[in-house]
């Protein structure tokens, strides 16, 4: 993710955690969201439990659709 992507996520992550929490209640996944960390080139996604590919999907799709986010700059590990 560009540094430029990663300050526009991290101005609201707290909205973002609580967004993808209720994502994923909403598929009947086990895993929540604890908090987002960042760094200048990343973001790191935390949750409590291993993710399944379905869930990191949903987190996925969620951070390429976030408002003033340039889809085409974010890899996803």
């Amino acid at each position: 993710m560009s540094s430029e992507n990663n300050m526009k996520f991290m101005k609201n992550s707290s909205i973002y955690v609580a967004n993808m929490n209720r994502s994923l209640k909403n598929t009947k996944s086990e895993v929540l969201i604890d908090f987002i960390q960042s760094d200048p080139l990343e973001i790191t996604v935390v949750t409590y439990k291993i993710s399944l590919q379905l869930d990191l999907q949903i987190i996925e799709q969620y951070v390429k659709n976030a408002n003033n986010i340039n889809a085409l700059q974010v890899d996803v590990f």
